[in-house]
């Protein structure tokens, strides 16, 4: 019940952060490599390929900002939206699903599919029409585009955006750039199985490759690392004290260290990471 509370509250949150202020939203567009880039505004980034023939968009935010992507990616190209990319099935990463699928059809996880079908709210439009259970390629003008599915990881339906000629990667939310990872236990999440993709992410992909993440600015595989190194020692720090038989309480008040302090950031901060990591390994032990 407290994973279900700790979900339900994150996407409340950022929901209701954002909600009250989308008209002041103004979606910011950063080249990212080769054809592709990047729009930030609220909730998850998005990414955008645009090349002459067509254009492939990879996320798609809130639904009362979907007018104001479209203009963005205007902005870049004049062409059409050939595909559209779910990285998985959060309202902050789908919620413009609607608008943008009679433009184009969308490509998800098929437990992309299964989640968002399964909430009363979701309209049959904003379902991915297209899925798969462990990736698929995308080919649109010279690019390549890889889709990658890893289980039981931020969600149970993540998948990663590799534009091969770009060396473009979005990591969807496998990747917090700006602090602790969120990690949906409620719905197939661990933080084992995250930590798991994210360094099996890290070996595939080049060093210098440009990495557009979940949360956060455009990046780089150093950074990458960097956050899976803090994710291994969070785990080893949380399960070295269940292993000593330490309370919730009582790793809450040793904290996460003064090294990794610094990752705290607004919606998951340094208790709520701990909590994550106690629900999760306690089963262990």
């Amino acid at each position: 019940m407290k994973i279900l509370n700790l979900t339900l509250c994150f996407l409340f949150i950022c929901t209701l952060a954002h909600a009250s202020n989308f008209d002041d939203i103004e979606m910011k567009v950063t080249k990212a490599g080769g054809e592709v880039y990047m729009l930030q505004g609220a909730g998850g980034n998005i990414g955008v390929l645009a090349t002459a023939s067509g254009l492939l968009l990879v996320d798609d935010q809130f639904a009362p900002l979907a007018k104001k992507i479209e203009h963005a990616m205007d902005g870049i190209s004049s062409n059409q939206l050939k595909y559209i990319v779910n990285t998985h099935f959060h309202g902050d990463h789908t919620g413009s699903n609607t608008y943008f699928s009679d433009k184009a059809p969308i490509f998800a996880h098929q437990n992309v599919r299964a989640r968002l079908k399964n909430q009363a709210e979701t309209k049959q439009a904003a379902l991915p029409v297209v899925t798969y259970e462990h990736g698929i390629r995308i080919y649109l003008a010279a690019e390549e585009i890889q889709l990658s599915h890893f289980p039981a990881a931020h969600t149970d339906g993540d998948t990663i955006v590799y534009f091969t000629q770009a060396n473009v990667l979005h990591t969807g939310d496998l990747f917090f750039e700006l602090g602790f990872p969120y990690i949906d236990l409620n719905h197939g999440g661990s933080v084992k199985g995250y930590l798991a993709a994210v360094n099996s992410i890290i070996a595939s992909m080049p060093d210098d490759v440009i990495i557009i993440p979940g949360h956060g600015e455009l990046t780089n595989k150093t950074r990458y690392i960097a956050f899976a190194n803090m994710i291994d020692y969070s785990i080893k720090r949380v399960e070295g004290f269940l292993a000593q038989g330490k309370t919730e309480q009582q790793i809450l008040a040793l904290g996460i260290g003064k090294d990794y302090q610094q990752w705290s950031w607004r919606f998951i901060n340094e208790e709520k990471w701990l909590k994550t990591l106690i629900n999760d390994l306690k089963t262990s032990h």
